[in-house]
């Protein structure tokens, strides 16, 4: 049969791994030359003229729609594509690819406008949509985000009275508790409208309308010069798209005081190229993820100073591990309002998110930079774990 032939031919492309496909037949393809570590079931045939779509983003939209099942490990799963997608950097590292040109977002809203009713089934307390800190394994997801946000706003080393912007505030809490316990009078942005009720509601429930501003605003529209004493970003970077990563330092540029310090939270790739076709079309539209030393290289021209890069990249992991219970542990509610390919969708992103941190094909970097050069700084970070 030509479909099966077609796929025997795309996947034996992908040398690295040892893994069966079990086609709709029940025929099985063995790859590698050990006891495969995961499956791929195709319930379904392929039509033809599908086979060459991009392979990944097949495979997850048949999984998607019930129409094919994964077994086995997912941290294999996520090294076969690592390995195959990078393999011109891992073989060859004197050899670099031309990078594609990645269009702006412009609905990534989507994704954060799914509802609030919905992320409160399986984010903790706080509604926090980015990685946790674990001080210890055995402590809770709200635990866990309460010591990012601890652990973030440390390296900020906030006083009293100082001007902080929170880029991407999500639903407000590390706003919330720069203004209670840090003093600061914040302006948190967020393009979701979801968030921006939410957000607002905290801040009113709490009183700290006079320290908290909540805006409805993308950074591009902002207008502030030389206003802020310090900017955070969490997790919002990743969706700005490769065209505007020189946009976005330029306008933090524009709003921080010259010496101040911005704390950047974000994932990063290990390599400068393509977003994963699934991810784009499904999940994140217009995204990207960069590597590190592409941020380290557009900051510096733009004349900011890196202090400290720390790693969370298996905090993230075990966030996701939890969220993904989480989510499963919900799955009936969920159920009420969204179909069951909407739920395999989910599932399959948090599970494969998980896997992409565990085999290290991307990270997740806490980067402390300040604008210009700033003497004045701590000659130590002993603030920071006391």
């Amino acid at each position: 049969m030509l479909e099966k032939k077609i796929i025997k031919l795309i996947l034996s492309k992908w040398d690295y791994g040892d893994f069966r496909i079990v086609f709709w037949d029940k025929e099985e393809f063995i790859l590698g030359k050990n006891q495969p570590k995961f499956s791929l079931i195709l319930k379904e045939k392929i039509p033809f003229y599908v086979l060459f779509k991009d392979t990944s983003l097949i495979f997850a939209q048949y999984y998607m729609q019930g129409k094919l099942d994964i077994e086995g490990d997912y941290n294999e799963i996520a090294k076969v594509l690592y390995y195959f997608s990078n393999k011109k950097y891992l073989k060859n590292k004197n050899v670099l690819s031309k990078i594609a040109q990645n269009k702006e977002s412009e609905n990534i809203k989507s994704h954060y406008d799914l509802g609030n009713d919905f992320y409160k089934l399986w984010l903790d307390e706080t509604m926090s949509y980015s990685c946790a800190y674990f001080k210890n394994p055995k402590e809770t997801l709200y635990e866990a985000q309460l010591n990012k946000i601890e652990h973030t706003l440390k390296k900020l080393n906030l006083k009293p009275k100082e001007k902080l912007l929170d880029i991407g505030c999500g639903w407000g809490w590390l706003s919330v508790i720069a203004a209670q316990k840090y003093g600061v009078e914040v302006v948190g942005i967020t393009i979701s409208k979801e968030q921006y009720q939410k957000a607002n509601e905290r801040v009113k429930e709490l009183g700290l309308e006079n320290q908290i501003e909540i805006k409805l605003q993308n950074y591009q529209d902002l207008k502030y010069h030389n206003y802020f004493d310090k900017v955070v970003s969490v997790g919002m970077f990743e969706h700005v798209g490769r065209k505007n990563l020189d946009l976005y330092f330029v306008k933090v540029k524009q709003m921080l005081k010259p010496g101040g310090l911005f704390l950047l939270h974000s994932i990063l790739s290990m390599f400068e190229g393509k977003t994963n076709a699934w991810i784009d079309k499904y999940i994140f539209p217009g995204g990207y993820l960069p590597s590190l030393r592409e941020v380290i290289s557009i900051m510096s021209e733009r004349d900011f100073h890196l202090l400290l890069a720390e790693s969370l990249r298996l905090h993230y992991a075990k966030t996701l591990d939890i969220w993904t219970n989480n989510f499963n542990l919900a799955v009936d509610q969920v159920r009420k309002k969204y179909d069951e390919e909407f739920i395999r969708m989910w599932n399959l992103y948090l599970r494969s998110c998980s896997a992409a941190f565990k085999v290290g094909s991307v990270d997740l970097f806490q980067l402390l930079i300040t604008k210009e050069i700033n003497n004045e700084i701590p000659l130590t970070q002993e603030h920071i774990y006391k």
